[in-house]
């Protein structure tokens, strides 16, 4: 795969952005080798952290096949500016635990030597890696995180645009779920009551912060009966609030077995909402069986987005009819960002 040379001082976040694919990634490779001195090794390293067990562990389900694909392609290497490189993938299971992130990420850093990181799938473990890549100086490009979660975050202000200089994202915003949730609520008629079980983490403060005020302004009703914390297993007062106000609309963002947690108890106590809404789980298969019978009228994949059938399939899930977003937001590293948002599952009563 023959690429461009380049210098990584004057290598731009458009230019590395473009560098995501793996037909193109050489160009991104080509900057971070670019700062190099002639003579330098002849091995590019991409360190890529995700969570492959913990509570978003069903993030990671594809990523063995995806990583082999990856491997597959660059097997014969890249040349760069004149130059063939070897190219190895180190990859990395974040245990969906902040510590584990930001420890495997500086391993991969200071003990492997990567040139360039890769990091994908909730805060509690892109953001982490994201920091510990800036505070290296390594380039790091991350995604699966609303990006006001990703940038606000990881400590940025509303009024900046330059808050990192080698952490690049890519993925939607709040303004996206905004966007599909008020395309979809309105095809069921309900009161317009929202009962919101946004978590006390990156997530749930960036939701809270940025959703609430829109829906809000779109006519809707928030009940919100504060942030929770993660792995709380008694959403009891939370039920006892949402059927006393009525709300015939349920949306959460929270890890997957706090869902199956407080779904279970919502059976349990009669709150049956017209639609639920969540985001960060029922994305998988594999978190809608772990729910077991009161999973019934969970879809997955997510919805949102007009799907398309998926070319490849895994092992996996090649037992199953699949299906895959054809949606393609832009880059975004600050306040700034377009495209349907594709981390979403709704529910609706079983007939």
């Amino acid at each position: 795969m023959e690429t461009p040379p380049s210098s990584f001082g004057t290598f731009t976040r458009r230019r590395l952005l473009q560098g995501i694919g793996l037909g193109t990634a050489g160009l991104a490779l080509g900057a971070c080798k670019g700062a190099e001195q002639p003579g330098g090794s002849d091995t590019l390293k991409i360190g890529f952290v995700s969570p492959r067990t913990g509570p978003a562990a069903s993030f990671g389900e594809p990523d063995s096949y995806v990583l082999e694909l990856a491997r597959k392609k660059l097997a014969e290497g890249l040349t760069i500016g004149g130059t063939r490189y070897e190219v190895v993938v180190v990859d990395k299971d974040s245990q969906s635990n902040p510590q584990r992130s930001a420890q495997v990420a500086n391993d991969l850093i200071n003990s492997d030597g990567v040139d360039l990181m890769l990091t994908t799938s909730t805060p509690e473990t892109v953001n982490p890696v994201s920091d510990a890549c800036e505070a290296a100086g390594v380039p790091c490009i991350s995604t699966v995180v609303p990006w006001q979660a990703w940038y606000f975050g990881r400590g940025a202000e509303p009024d900046q645009t330059d808050a990192y200089k080698y952490t690049f994202h890519f993925c939607f915003g709040v303004e996206q779920f905004h966007s599909a949730y008020t395309h979809l609520w309105p095809q069921v008629e309900t009161n317009k009551k929202v009962a919101v079980m946004w978590p006390n983490d990156s997530d749930g403060n960036a939701i809270r912060a940025s959703l609430g005020p829109m829906l809000e302004k779109s006519g809707y009703t928030i009940v919100d009966p504060g942030a929770y914390t993660n792995g709380s297993n008694d959403y009891s007062a939370q039920i006892a609030k949402f059927k006393a106000e009525g709300c015939e609309i349920f949306s959460t963002f929270p890890i997957p077995s706090d869902f199956a947690t407080f779904w279970r108890q919502a059976a349990q106590q009669g709150f049956r909402p017209k639609i639920a809404q969540a985001a960060k789980t029922g994305l998988f298969p594999s978190q809608v069986e772990a729910l077991g019978d009161i999973g019934a009228g969970w879809p997955a994949p997510p919805t949102g987005h007009r799907p398309t059938r998926t070319p490849r399939r895994s092992p996996a899930s090649a037992r199953r009819p699949s299906a895959t977003a054809t949606s393609r937001p832009p880059a975004s590293s600050g306040p700034s960002s377009s495209g349907p948002a594709s981390r979403c599952s709704t529910w609706r009563p079983p007939r």
